[in-house]
Order: structure tokens, then C-alpha cells, then sequence
């Protein structure tokens, strides 16, 4: 829902209809149509409670739905294994190219059968799939996402370019200046 604003006119509301509003798509906020079932992977999307381990990323296995809350069993972390419970809440969306301010009520989650690399950091995993199709583009990160896997048993790669041909090699970026005044 829009929120109200003390300038907010008609055609401001016949503009921003509750169609379009379900419609919007942003980083960090849930769809407004979020289709589950018992034993789907997913992860929060929001900070909930982080002594229970319900922190933006975590990863869960959903094993009851309920109309307003879901119960889920954690799978990583130090709470691996601890059935929790993740509520519908009020979540913004925090992209600022979004020019007017809404609401939606929804639970925090995103169906999660993959994670990128970022929210795969501080993670122990024990089997990582990894798919190349450039060069991983930042420094470090070609690292991060190698040392989540727990055995090299676990690690699958798959390296290929844009065209599809595989490749057994990818470029490892690393910024020179990191290693300047090392002594």
C-alpha cells in the first residue's frame, strides 16, 4: 500500500493503484506473490531476531505454512537444525530510485535454491556449486566463494563464457594495491 502523504492527490492514488504497487520488483523486498511448499530451501531477507540465527541470509528449509506464519528449520549456522518461526511483517523497499514511499505486508523470504556470492560470506557449506560465465568481477571474491565449501569433494565448477563453450580456466581479480607497503 502507498503510505499517505499530506500532498498525495487523486491522481497520485489513481497512479499508484494496489495492481502497480504488487507489481514492483526491488532488491531486498519479497514479491508480493510468494509461491511455497512444505520443504522448499529459502532465505531471509531481513535482520528477524539474531540470537535465534534469523539474520539477512540465513538459510532455511520450510516445514509448516500457516496464513500468517511459516515454520522453517534452519540449515546453516550455528542454529543449523532449530525449527523457527518467520511472521508476515510491514517491509519497505530501500531503493532509492523508487520515488514514493509504500508498504508491504509480507514474510521476509525469497525461495533459495542458489545465493550469490556476497551472501554466501561467513558461510560453511558442504557442497558448493559454482557457475562462471565471466570472470568473478571484484577483488577477493573468487576466494570467498571458493573457501565456502567445507571439502574439495564438495566443490563443482563450471566455467564457460558468454557464447556457452566451457572453459577450465577464469580470471582471479585481484587490485595490486592491496599487496603495496607488505613487508
Amino acid at each position: 500500500m502507498a503510505c499517505k502523504s499530506e500532498t498525495q492527490t487523486d491522481v497520485a492514488a489513481a497512479v499508484h493503484t494496489p495492481e502497480f504497487l504488487n507489481g514492483l520488483k526491488s532488491s531486498g523486498l519479497p514479491n508480493h506473490e510468494i509461491k511455497l511448499k512444505v520443504g522448499i530451501p529459502i532465505m531471509l531477507l531481513r535482520n528477524i531476531d539474531h540470537s535465534s540465527g534469523l539474520c539477512n541470509g540465513t538459510r532455511l528449509i520450510v516445514t509448516q505454512l500457516g496464513k500468517r506464519i511459516i515454520e522453517a528449520k534452519v540449515i546453516t549456522g550455528n542454529n543449523a537444525g532449530q525449527k523457527v518461526f518467520i511472521p508476515r511483517m510491514n517491509l519497505s523497499p530501500s531503493d532509492h530510485r523508487i520515488p514514493f514511499k509504500f508498504n508491504r505486508r509480507q514474510f521476509p523470504i525469497m525461495v533459495s535454491y542458489a545465493m550469490t556470492i556476497n551472501k554466501s560470506q561467513g558461510q560453511s557449506l558442504s557442497n558448493v556449486s559454482l557457475l562462471l560465465r565471466k570472470p568473478v568481477f571484484s577483488h577477493g571474491q573468487l576466494y570467498v566463494a571458493l573457501s565456502r565449501v567445507t571439502t574439495r569433494q564438495g566443490l563443482k565448477i563450471l566455467i564457460s563464457n558468454e557464447a556457452g563453450k566451457e572453459s577450465t580456466v577464469t580470471d582471479n581479480v585481484v587490485y595490486n594495491e592491496v599487496f603495496r607497503n607488505l613487508d
